[in-house]
């Protein structure tokens, strides 16, 4: 090679002909080959030789078929993840008769007075709604409730107007009420002498009377006044007052294991409103938009640890099997198996 000659850079030489294995996964997308498929032998894998089955075969109506159900392609396409999926076998044994998703609100523009949702938050809410279209069966009926304030209403509007979208989106059959707020999804409250309180309204209650009793200099603190500001205050040097009202005695506040079971009652509402003669369900899915405090003692209480808190949207996911004795509760990769506390079944501690 004289002085003068270059060698080709190879990424400048045109390359005519296809690799062997883009000409074979042509020849079984039925595009344009350079090369003739090559025939499957006995070494090819059983799960590949399937998948390329499902993949190549014809499909006349648009959809995709799978354990006897039909998606469109594009939901097939962006439904498919990692996730392992019980047996056929075992899912029909657990005989699942209805799904409950807990959803926290979106993000608020603040927790000092009983605001709504920031433009965030309500994209939030929608993009959550969108996802769980994807879940959802031709035929199903959708029942959505949420607490009664401001960010747990417009969550569930924006709930709605996703899944509607998705469903519009993937295809899918499907309907879904109008939002509906019912008293067991509230925050948990603090008991004022006006009466018990949601935990956000209390705290405008403690700014006003803390700011009288400052203004007339006296030194005397009402006991409820003294804990709320403890509260609070934990909040507000950068620590957890979620986690101290779940692990910390607090006279004044509700209970978490009281959340709990307020939250199952309404559960045991909506599944008997639902249910009919022949024990069948009309709304065998559940959305319910309420707050992070109930939703991480529910976690806590289902899985024996306090998982930590719920981010904005994130959801706690109910399985209810037949017969609503037992249920699987799944939150943050995490499935337990429950037992479901009875409506009926209230203990009296004080005599």
């Amino acid at each position: 090679m004289t002085g003068t000659e270059q060698r080709p850079d190879a990424r400048s030489v045109h390359r005519y002909e296809a690799p062997d294995y883009l000409s074979r996964y042509r020849s079984r997308r039925g595009g344009t080959t350079d090369a003739p498929a090559t025939p499957e032998d006995d070494s090819t894998p059983l799960y590949l030789r399937r998948f390329r089955e499902r993949a190549s075969a014809p499909s006349d109506t648009g959809t995709v078929s799978y354990e006897g159900k039909t998606f469109t392609p594009a939901l097939a396409e962006a439904s498919r993840g990692k996730e392992v999926a019980a047996p056929v076998e075992r899912r029909a044994s657990e005989k699942i008769v209805c799904e409950i998703s807990i959803i926290r609100h979106g993000i608020t523009q603040g927790y000092s007075t009983d605001a709504g949702l920031t433009p965030m938050g309500g994209w939030q809410a929608h993009r959550r709604g969108h996802e769980l279209a994807r879940r959802f069966d031709h035929g199903d009926r959708v029942r959505l409730v949420c607490a009664d304030t401001n960010r747990a209403r417009q969550t569930a509007d924006q709930l709605y107007n996703g899944v509607t979208d998705g469903l519009q989106m993937w295809g899918i059959d499907a309907e879904i009420t109008e939002k509906e707020p019912i008293p067991e999804l509230r925050n948990f409250g603090v008991w004022t002498p006006d009466g018990l309180r949601d935990v956000t309204s209390a705290f405008r209650q403690y700014q006003a009377t803390n700011e009288t009793l400052e203004r007339l200099a006296v030194g005397d603190r009402p006991r409820w006044l003294v804990e709320i500001d403890r509260f609070y205050r934990t909040q507000l040097g950068g620590a957890d007052p979620i986690q101290e009202w779940l692990t910390i005695p607090m006279m004044y506040f509700e209970p978490p294991a009281m959340c709990v079971r307020r939250f199952w009652r309404g559960f045991h509402r909506l599944i008997t409103e639902s249910t009919q003669p022949d024990g069948s369900l009309t709304h065998r899915r559940i959305l319910a938009a309420t707050h992070s405090g109930p939703m991480r003692a529910f976690a806590t209480w289902a899985h024996g640890y306090d998982p930590g808190e719920p981010l904005n949207t994130e959801e706690i996911r109910i399985k209810m099997r037949e017969g609503c004795r037992t249920a699987f509760v799944s939150y943050r990769n995490r499935v337990t198996e429950v037992n479901v506390p009875p409506p009926d079944e209230f203990p009296h501690w004080e005599a």
